[in-house]
């Protein structure tokens, strides 16, 4: 999982381009991009798209938040066509996650689904509770596949005028929340997933910024536009040079029985670098198969 790309469920048209975009994960938007009055008609379309699209893609739903009284309907509709995961935004604690669980093995029982099957990706810093409870994903969840975060959301509940600076990096609340994201996710030992990046037009400052989150540790991005999708498959992507070193040192410390330190080729490499090497080397398995 390298690439997800946001859809809004309401657009035939643009669910149809989003097959042809090579984004790994489809996420189906029943939330912020489809108002109140086309929510009803977006899990319609939603629901006949998913078993089209599921053999091109791993297909999730963002569904509205619990705090709406909306997530239920949204399941109810969408949980019949089996989709991969659920997206759940403005996600407060691990508890919500659970919550949510406990609404998804009532569908799936419902529908034949094999229980657990259904993951779940929940956005962890839309709201400042929800920054502050970061931590609680450590203990983690059978249906987790991912954190991700939002800075938008977040400006609003904290009265922010931006997000970032005119340089285009974070101000402080918002590199917080994006680095409590790849600590609570590494805890958890799931994918730390990037926010989107608004100014899709602007392809040199988004692949700069996707070279800096790869850099520190995301593993995957999602996005707002197609024309984002090849960039973060780019990035996201690790190179032949760095998974042939990452061989080399899971070959190393084998040979050697297991040891504390090896060293190759004049340079010495310790534990730490075993767990990158091997990480690096379950994701490129994970891409591939």
């Amino acid at each position: 999982m390298r690439s997800l790309l946001f859809v809004p469920a309401d657009s035939e048209r643009k669910l149809e381009k989003a097959l042809s975009s090579g984004a790994d994960v489809l996420i189906l938007d029943l939330e912020d991009s489809v108002s109140p009055d086309r929510k009803e008609g977006a899990r319609g379309m939603a629901a006949e798209f998913i078993p089209h699209a599921k053999a091109r893609a791993t297909i999730f739903v963002r569904v509205n938040d619990l705090g709406t009284g909306l997530t239920d309907a949204d399941l109810e509709a969408v949980m019949r066509a089996a989709p991969h995961g659920i997206m759940l935004p403005k996600s407060n604690h691990l508890d919500d996650v659970a919550r949510l669980s406990v609404k998804i093995r009532v569908r799936e029982a419902e529908n034949g689904i094999a229980d657990g099957s259904t993951t779940i990706i929940p956005i962890i810093t839309e709201t400042p509770l929800g920054v502050l409870n970061a931590a609680s994903y450590a203990r983690g969840d059978p249906r987790l596949a991912g954190l991700t975060w939002g800075a938008e959301d977040l400006s609003a509940e904290l009265g922010a005028s931006a997000t970032r600076l005119e340089n285009g990096s974070y101000t402080d609340p918002f590199r917080l929340a994006r680095a409590t994201t790849v600590f609570a996710a590494a805890a958890a030992d799931v994918a730390a997933i990037d926010t989107v990046f608004p100014s899709f037009g602007d392809e040199v400052a988004f692949r700069q910024d996707c070279l800096e989150s790869a850099r520190d540790g995301f593993t995957a991005r999602m996005a707002i536009h197609p024309a984002q999708v090849p960039i973060i498959n780019a990035v996201f992507t690790p190179s032949p040079e760095a998974v042939e070193q990452a061989r080399q040192v899971v070959a190393a410390f084998a040979d050697a029985g297991n040891p504390g330190v090896v060293a190759i080729d004049g340079k010495m490499y310790d534990r730490p670098h075993l767990k990158r090497a091997q990480r690096l080397l379950a994701r490129v398995q994970t891409t591939s198969s």
